[in-house]
């Protein structure tokens, strides 16, 4: 029933997201709600990653999420309302030590983790300065990787280890809680949100409910 439309901008490049936001106001009004959800990432050990991949990946998971933010914010702060919701990644933890964690989540996207971790510490300290103005600004990421349609690499995962992917069904209704209500500086997981909440997990279209915090993974959707 709602109406929607596509506006193309590459968020790596500074020029072309220099006015999406606009663009966007143009077809539907003000923007209420901001989920920067792009993200990229460069697999290369930590003593081997160029300049040009780390500024890659801070420029499109830090850079581009915070220039969106403060073009939404005049908008937002004008209405006395608004979300932005940062998604985040599990890859902005330490690894635990004695390492035994494998190679993958340890130090080969230790980077891109670091870029998470920045976005994390940006956000909170923007929650704290407009919360006063009625806008809300939080961070999601996923409990475990979140599977989506047409991804073999995530595909190959989830059949390997179920339990090391989750239903994109289950981010979907994390994203819904944190974008409406008082939710404020809160840098949350998918399940562990939805489970705290006691909230259904829906079909995407909103239709049917499926289950709950521990809706496992259907691997038929994956083929």
């Amino acid at each position: 029933g709602g109406k929607a439309a596509a506006v193309v901008c590459d968020l790596t490049d500074a020029d072309s997201r220099s006015d999406l936001i606009s663009r966007a106001s143009e077809l539907f009004g003000p923007i209420d709600i901001l989920v920067n959800n792009a993200a990229g990432s460069t697999m290369r050990l930590p003593s081997e990653v160029s300049t040009s991949q780390r500024n890659f990946m801070f420029d499109l998971n830090v850079n581009a999420p915070i220039e969106l933010a403060q073009q939404a914010l005049p908008g937002m702060r004008e209405r006395g309302a608004g979300w932005i919701l940062n998604i985040s990644s599990r890859t902005c933890e330490q690894p635990v030590v004695p390492y035994r964690d494998s190679p993958m989540s340890a130090h080969v996207i230790a980077a891109y983790g670091a870029t998470k971790a920045a976005l994390n510490r940006y956000s909170a300290g923007l929650a704290h300065e407009v919360a006063p103005q009625g806008i809300c600004i939080n961070t999601l990421a996923p409990e475990n990787i979140v599977l989506t349609a047409g991804a073999d690499y995530v595909r190959d995962i989830a059949r390997r280890s179920p339990d090391m992917a989750e239903p994109v069904e289950i981010m979907a209704e994390a994203a819904l809680a944190l974008c409406h209500g008082r939710f404020v500086g809160q840098n949350c997981y998918s399940r562990q949100l939805v489970h705290s909440l006691g909230l259904p997990v829906r079909s995407l279209d909103g239709g049917s409910v499926l289950g709950d915090a521990f809706l496992p993974v259907d691997l038929n959707t994956t083929a």
